[in-house]
């Protein structure tokens, strides 16, 4: 443990608690960002998260961002657009994957309903076994409940959960959401977090404000 809180570039911050992972140090695809601090937690393997990122090929040049200080549960999937097949044919049956000659009708980016890159913000809680389909834009301090399937853009701060998700509640007020999403406390540096911790763990949110 560093001055001001756990070192961002260890694999496993904390040694008491061996399945959560900072998964920025673990991480090896280019087209893979992950943010400091942010962690998976997973009993068998956290440090394998790219694991949990499906169908996810150079070639097709999508990404998945992920912010900074990001919770993540278990069994979380990311489908990426590699999943994606043509759909204005008669048939969306991948023939070209399968070989043998197939492979003459191997089908165009432009053919292929590509959604551009997967972006998750900073503070976001996302719950145990979600799906995140392609091109899912979610924003900071958004909580996903756990075993939802998110197809659709998240505000911040809000909270969805189903399947697809929708809009449960939002956190706070549109006035404390501005107000945070100005602070981006996300972005500090380590020894400022570490001397507001309690204004930042409280729920006294609105106490926040004396820092902008």
């Amino acid at each position: 443990m560093s001055t001001y809180g756990p070192d961002p570039n260890a694999l496993f911050p904390n040694p008491a608690a061996p399945s959560v992972c900072f998964i920025r140090n673990a991480v090896t695809r280019p087209n893979i960002s992950v943010g400091e601090y942010t962690y998976y937690d997973d009993p068998v393997h956290p440090e394998r998260f790219e694991d949990r990122v499906t169908h996810h090929y150079e070639f097709l040049g999508d990404r998945l961002i992920i912010g900074r200080f990001c919770a993540i549960a278990r069994g979380v999937e990311f489908v990426m657009n590699g999943a994606n097949h043509r759909m204005r044919s008669a048939t969306t049956y991948p023939f070209n994957i399968m070989g043998g000659g197939w492979e003459k009708c191997t089908p165009s980016l432009a053919e292929l309903p590509l959604k551009g890159d997967t972006v998750v913000g900073n503070d976001v809680w996302i719950g145990q076994d979600v799906t995140v389909m392609p091109g899912v834009h979610i924003g900071d301090g958004a909580i996903i409940a756990a075993r939802s399937v998110v197809a659709r853009d998240v505000p911040p701060y809000a909270i969805y959960g189903g399947n697809g998700a929708r809009l449960i509640r939002m956190r706070f007020d549109a006035g404390t959401v501005d107000m945070l999403l100005r602070l981006r406390w996300w972005d500090w540096p380590a020894e400022k977090i570490f001397a507001n911790l309690e204004l930042l763990c409280s729920p006294d949110v609105g106490k926040l404000r004396q820092l902008l």
